[in-house]
């Protein structure tokens, strides 16, 4: 899928934990109309859907960002995002390798990998990832298991690969421009975005906090 790094500056990835009375379809808009660049959908398994639960919230979400002209993946789920045609899916270290992947969706497909080395960068590009999402830089909350990733590594990461890394981890508005110079292209964030009363505002300061650091 061509255009793939500049969809990347400001990746929102979904948690229904946050939400409280709030819709996902509605809090989704939201973030997009805000400025949010892409969505990844993301199901924590403590608040886990049953499978046609999540077949008909993955259906509902790809329709809104395709109105919308947003890049749409799932986290993990490889065989979901290819029965519904999703333009791609993130996988973790654990999860199935980016090659597999690749084989399994196509040539035309987004595929992000995790990473948190140097060697893991190398390897997910040489198997066919798209782009890296590199974290935990920032502590943060949403991921039990998240290990911190230093800024030299994330710079290392960056310099080392030829496909658009983003950053991932704790990441605010008040503490993105400490990212500025690591060669990343964007930023992914949860609760940044989905955990904040006024979703549409917070993407809008925390898109023009991030360009700010990309490019002044």
């Amino acid at each position: 899928m061509n255009g793939v790094k500049e969809a990347l500056m400001l990746y929102g990835v979904t948690d229904r934990h946050w939400l409280k009375d709030k819709s996902l379809h509605d809090a989704v808009e939201e973030a997009i109309q805000g400025g949010t660049t892409f969505i990844q959908l993301r199901e924590k398994d403590d608040m886990a859907l049953s499978h046609d639960a999540f077949l008909q919230e993955a259906i509902d979400i790809q329709a809104l960002c395709k109105a919308y002209h947003v890049p749409f993946v799932l986290d993990d789920d490889v065989a979901l995002a290819k029965e519904i045609n999703a333009d791609g899916v993130h996988v973790g270290q654990s999860d199935m390798e980016a090659g597999n992947v690749r084989a399994l969706l196509g040539p035309n497909k987004i595929i992000g990998v995790s990473a948190e080395t140097v060697e893991e960068a190398i390897a997910a590009e040489k198997c066919g990832a798209s782009y890296l999402g590199v974290g935990a830089i920032f502590p943060t909350g949403s991921k039990a298991d998240a290990k911190n990733v230093s800024m030299d590594t994330l710079h290392a990461i960056c310099e080392a690969v030829h496909i658009p890394v983003i950053a991932i981890g704790g990441i605010s508005k008040s503490n993105v421009h400490q990212l500025k110079h690591s060669g990343i292209v964007g930023i992914a964030v949860i609760s940044a975005i989905f955990a904040q009363n006024d979703i549409k505002q917070a993407c809008i300061e925390l898109k023009e906090e991030t360009r700010k650091m990309l490019y002044d």
